[in-house]
């Protein structure tokens, strides 16, 4: 079950993202990762909300460059603990409601950006769950999905 469920998170949530939603840049940047060395991750859940997307606390705001600046957090979070791409939502204008809601392309390691500690769960041991830390999180304006 471990694996199946790494597996699922890859190829259901994280690729199709890319092919569906993702320009022609970000899917010559990330498919090949994807499809090779690097596993990626989707982040949803929040402390405070699950996985209710109406209810997401991470922000993020346009820096004087045109790129984004996120802070915020995400809980119970699949494949993190050995993902190298990430795929992030976070509001850039909640007063929008779900519509204010967008995805970012992060990477592993970007100053600001921390995978919390493996969670100690009951099954499916063998897929990582952590937390994700977002503190002024720079991401280029071209990493925006879709």
């Amino acid at each position: 079950p471990s694996v199946s469920v790494c597996c699922d998170v890859q190829n259901t949530l994280v690729n199709n993202l890319f092919r569906f939603y993702a320009n022609d840049h970000i899917k010559e940047k990330y498919l090949p990762r994807l499809a090779g060395s690097d596993l990626g991750s989707f982040g949803l859940s929040e402390p405070g909300s699950g996985s209710d997307a109406f209810a997401l606390q991470t922000r993020a705001e346009v820096n004087g460059d045109g790129d984004y600046v996120i802070n915020g957090s995400k809980m119970w979070i699949t494949n993190a603990g050995e993902a190298n791409i990430f795929l992030v939502m976070a509001n850039l204008d909640p007063s929008k409601g779900y519509k204010g809601i967008t995805c970012f392309v992060m990477e592993r390691g970007w100053e600001g950006f921390e995978v919390g500690k493996k969670e100690d769960k009951l099954g499916i041991r063998a897929s990582s769950t952590c937390s994700l830390t977002f503190d002024n999180v720079v991401v280029p304006k071209e990493n925006v999905l879709g």
